[in-house]
This record gives structure tokens, sequence and C-alpha cells, in this order.
């Protein structure tokens, strides 16, 4: 079942529960299939990895994993804290999402 998400790819995010609550970070990847996103130096792993072919170097890296979309929350510019979005759409027919707070757009 997809889902739609209201986070968007490049948004700046607050991490809402788990091991990494209260930290921020610009989302990389959304998956909406899954229900979730990939956001950067949040929720690491260690990953081994073995080389494969004459020449590669192998080693333990660090990457990020997915987290659940339901533990972020939007970042509002104007106001600096994570903000419940609304949709309102414009005149001009073109929606947009806008912080219920302080009422300040974020598209």
């Amino acid at each position: 079942m997809i889902k739609k998400l209201n986070i968007r790819k490049d948004d700046k995010v607050v991490v809402l529960s788990g091991k990494d609550k209260g930290k921020k970070g610009k989302v990389l990847v959304v998956m909406p299939k899954e229900g979730k996103v990939i956001i950067e130096g949040i929720s690491m792993a260690t990953k081994h990895k073995k080389p494969r072919g004459q020449g590669q170097s192998g080693g333990i890296i660090k990457q990020e994993c997915p987290i659940y979309a339901s533990k972020v929350q939007l970042l509002c510019p104007k106001c600096g804290k994570a903000a419940r979005t609304g949709k309102k759409e414009l005149d001009t027919g073109k929606k947009i999402r806008y912080c219920k707070k302080c009422m300040e757009t974020l598209d």
C-alpha cells in the first residue's frame, strides 16, 4: 500500500522518537511504498564491506538507514521548531504546504 507522505526530498526535518531523538537533518531519499525516509547523518549503521575484485578496498563503513516517516516532523524555517503542516490552494491553482503554528509557507 502506497502511503501519502507529507515529507519530500531536501526537506529539513527533526526526529521525534528513537535513539536520534531531537536531531535535525536533510531528507536524502523518500520511500512512500515502505513509509520510510533516509535522513543525512541520522540512524547510522556500521556495515562490513568485503573487497570485490583486485584493487578495491574493503573495510568498515558507516551508512544511513531508513527510519519510519511517522517518527520525523518537518522543520519550519521561520519558527525553527517541528511543525504540523497544512495544505492550501492558492488563487493560481498551485497547492502549497504551510506551518500551522506561524502560517509560514514551506514550499
